[in-house]
């Protein structure tokens, strides 16, 4: 099975905490503090990795977590910084948060690597809080949490060329003739379950260099509704700068190649309009076997008519195939690069919150969020100076207040984590 797309969560390193710690030395009176700060969390940076060529991995492993900076310690030491976790990913694939479908990131070449979260910063130790007035702080700053977040990826091929058309009207076959690709080949539907990419070396076709052709799996009507297979892989087209639009003229399965063109059209126009504006190069396969000589000739006229390039093929014998590779060469040599979506990729994406959160459980008022949860850990309540600065920082950020209109009254109680006091006016 082909996977081209995954959800997995991910989440950068917290900061370490700084220490309190004091200088002890022999005949040294008063030292002071010395607590050094904590380190930096690991960052989620994303990577690509071209021996890799669609998504499974992350159907076994879908939780991704950076490691904590170690805390501050002792004699100003601070905390080791951890190591970023590269998560490698196959050339194409598109980065959405999962929550609100925003795309962060397109891991397209030259666009190889991501930094796409930033570990937390660490602590300050309570070296940075001793002042004339203040020498013996009791209290350091706990490290930043790292952002976490539930991601959806979303491969789409980087391909020069896409072939498209019904099933079994010989895309496979052309593809194998002119790469080194070996799809699966056989006279019966949909003998393509998933795309397949080969390289077209130019050199036999008297240009230079090479690109890269998709076959994608056939459409048939109502795929972009869901209807057959072709409506999973629609996504592979899209970076594509050509189109060879490969059609079964023989009449061999009753069917009319006008009708089919068009219909593979609407389906494309219906998935996606841009895409159907893509330039396309008629490939008239099988002409080898043509049941109905007037049905062929009508379908070149309405071709040459709506101003489309036929090449007369046969994939299966390679007759007109050399001269199809030589006109794609040349028309790629003018065609834009292939496209990159424009995406948003942050060192970290700035999400407002509230600052605090309250709830009545049990007559317990709770106060949560993740600004509580840094003054809570930045605290120490047998410190003087530390739990008026707990007070000060309650009563500044609005949490009293807002106690006071949920209806809190003298004597209940209040927990904020690990610290629970009763309310007292």
């Amino acid at each position: 099975m082909f996977f081209d797309t995954a959800k997995i969560y991910v989440k950068a390193g917290d900061g370490g905490n700084g220490a309190v710690s004091f200088h002890r030395e022999k005949y040294v009176a008063a030292g002071g503090p010395d607590g050094g700060d904590g380190g930096r969390g690991g960052d989620i940076i994303f990577e690509v990795d071209e021996s890799i060529s669609t998504l499974v991995s992350f159907r076994y492993k879908r939780k991704y977590v950076a490691e904590n900076g170690g805390n501050g310690g002792s004699g100003k030491c601070s905390g080791k910084d951890a190591e970023s976790l590269v998560i490698k990913v196959p050339a194409g694939t598109l980065i959405r948060d999962a929550k609100t479908n925003r795309l962060m990131a397109d891991m397209t070449p030259p666009n190889n690597r991501v930094v796409l979260f930033k570990g937390g910063n660490g602590g300050w130790g309570n070296t940075h809080f001793a002042t004339p007035t203040r020498q013996i702080p009791r209290f350091a700053k706990p490290g930043l949490k790292g952002s976490e977040r539930e991601l959806s990826l979303e491969l789409k091929l980087i391909a020069d060329v896409g072939l498209l058309g019904f099933p079994n009207v010989g895309k496979s076959t052309l593809l194998s003739v002119v790469t080194s690709a070996k799809p699966k080949i056989a006279n019966y539907h949909f003998t393509t379950l998933e795309p397949n990419l080969g390289v077209v070396e130019l050199g036999k076709y008297g240009g230079s260099g090479s690109f890269v052709m998709a076959d994608i799996p056939g459409l048939i009507e109502g795929a972009s509704e869901g209807v057959g297979l072709g409506h999973e892989f629609l996504r592979h087209i899209e970076r594509t700068r050509l189109l060879i639009h490969v059609v079964d003229v023989s009449g061999i399965e009753g069917r009319n190649p006008i009708d089919d063109f068009d219909k593979i059209n609407a389906e494309l126009a219906n998935y996606n309009e841009l895409i159907a504006t893509r330039p396309q190069i008629i490939a008239a396969n099988k002409t080898d076997i043509i049941q109905d000589e007037q049905v062929y000739k009508d379908f070149l006229a309405e071709m040459e008519k709506r101003g489309y390039t036929v090449f007369e093929i046969c994939a299966a014998t390679t007759k007109g195939v050399n001269e199809l590779m030589a006109h794609v060469s040349a028309q790629l040599a003018v065609l834009a690069p292939i496209e990159v979506f424009e995406a948003e990729p942050m060192l970290e994406e700035i999400v407002e919150e509230e600052l605090f959160t309250i709830r009545n459980e049990n007559g317990v008022y709770v106060v949560e969020g993740s600004w509580v949860e840094n003054l809570v850990g930045s605290v120490n309540l047998a410190d003087d100076e530390s739990f008026n600065f707990f007070q000060r920082s309650l009563r500044s950020k609005g949490v009293i207040d807002a106690l006071e209109e949920k209806g809190i009254q003298e004597g209940d109680s209040v927990r904020l984590y690990d610290i629970e006091f009763d309310y007292v006016k």
